[in-house]
């Protein structure tokens, strides 16, 4: 008999070159670069890169890219038009229609050769950021902001978000954000984005089925829930009660433990130093703090950590970022991730296809005619 796995947990589902994590241990590295050493050294420009090509670029090569990712920023006033008109409480679900929306306009939708597709990835990269500052810019009422070229991509998402280019703290915090997030192994929202691609379909639509496994809050969003608590509290005291209750009736706290990690998530390592440093410096530190002392009662409680989520929380809420553009910026992010894998699917394909342990009725129910049933 076949081994089932419920949420196929433990599975190995894939070989990958792209990400590899120990969860006893608490390693993640991108292409045999530990994420340490790519968020002490590394720009996210450098990260996409390492993602596509296994390699970190040369100069010329990253020069390249930085370039396409300006030239491609703008999207197709079709798209714009759309950002203009939808609901504004919706950021997800305008993020995976436009995500699905910029495959009708690319000039190499019906390609699906490597090249080809390394190009419409370098598209979406850009694209994908534009259609978040876009959309938040019209639902505020506010002219929308054209990047600057001479500005990192982190820069040009803060810049085009808020009207206000950043300093180079800022930009650095949130460049790290965008490394740390970029990519995670087979998530839900990685394997997604890999069972489309394997059916050979183009790679908007294989994102856009990752956009929708982001957008379920078993994966996407606990940042998100995690600041919303910290907000409502309004105090360390009140946050720690709350926290202690629902401890104690066995309710989740938002942020702590993870599927793989055993140890501490190392992406959360670099996010609490990260959450300190901003709260400091923009007035934040009480949510750092709040912060710090929930993870303790945690740890000490329930021996959970922390993961990715938690401090992110804090650490996009001091850079000005509305809270519910947490999960669309996260896309923004592990595009890098999803169009790697994607990359990677089509140069080694074979079709994804599990199969079931079925625990239905027994086979070969004889047939009720409907006037007796």
């Amino acid at each position: 008999m076949a081994v089932t796995q419920a949420g196929l947990e433990g599975i190995v589902a894939a070989e990958s070159d792209i990400c590899f994590i120990d969860g006893d241990r608490g390693i993640l590295s991108y292409q045999g670069f530990n994420i340490h050493t790519l968020a002490d050294h590394a720009t996210f420009e450098e990260v996409i890169y390492l993602l596509w090509h296994g390699r970190l670029p040369k100069q010329d090569e990253l020069d390249g890219l930085k370039a396409a990712l300006v030239r491609y920023r703008p999207i197709p006033k079709e798209v714009a038009a759309f950002l203009a008109t939808v609901p504004k409480g919706a950021p997800m679900d305008v993020l995976r229609t436009a995500v699905s929306m910029l495959g009708l306009y690319d000039p190499k939708a019906r390609d699906n050769a490597i090249e080809a597709s390394v190009e419409k990835a370098t598209r979406l990269m850009a694209q994908t950021a534009t259609i978040v500052t876009t959309f938040d810019r019209q639902r505020n009422g506010q002219p929308v902001v054209e990047g600057d070229p001479k500005l990192s991509f982190a820069a040009n998402f803060l810049y085009t978000l808020t009207g206000k280019k950043p300093d180079e703290v800022m930009e650095r915090v949130f460049d790290i954000a965008l490394i740390l997030h970029a990519d995670h192994e087979l998530n839900a929202s990685t394997f997604a984005a890999r069972v489309t691609a394997a059916t050979l379909s183009d790679i908007h639509s294989a994102v856009t089925s990752a956009i929708g496994a982001l957008k379920g809050p078993l994966h996407g969003g606990a940042n998100e829930e995690v600041i919303r608590m910290l907000l409502a509290a309004g105090t360390k005291e009140k946050a720690l009660q709350h926290v202690k209750e629902n401890l104690v009736a066995k309710i989740k706290i938002p942020g702590f433990g993870h599927r793989v990690y055993h140890t501490e998530d190392p992406r959360a390592t670099h996010l609490r130093a990260l959450s300190e440093e901003l709260g400091r410096r923009t007035g934040h530190i009480d949510l750092y703090e709040t912060s710090k002392s929930i993870e303790e009662t945690v740890k000490r409680e329930k021996n959970l950590n922390a993961n990715v989520d938690f401090y992110s929380a804090s650490t996009y809420y001091s850079l000005g970022i509305p809270i519910d553009l947490f999960t669309p910026i996260f896309a923004v992010s592990r595009m890098s991730g999803w169009t790697a894998h994607v990359l990677e699917q089509y140069r080694n394909n074979r079709l994804i296809r599990p199969r079931a342990d079925y625990t239905g009725k027994p086979v070969g129910q004889p047939w009720v005619p409907i006037s007796q049933r």
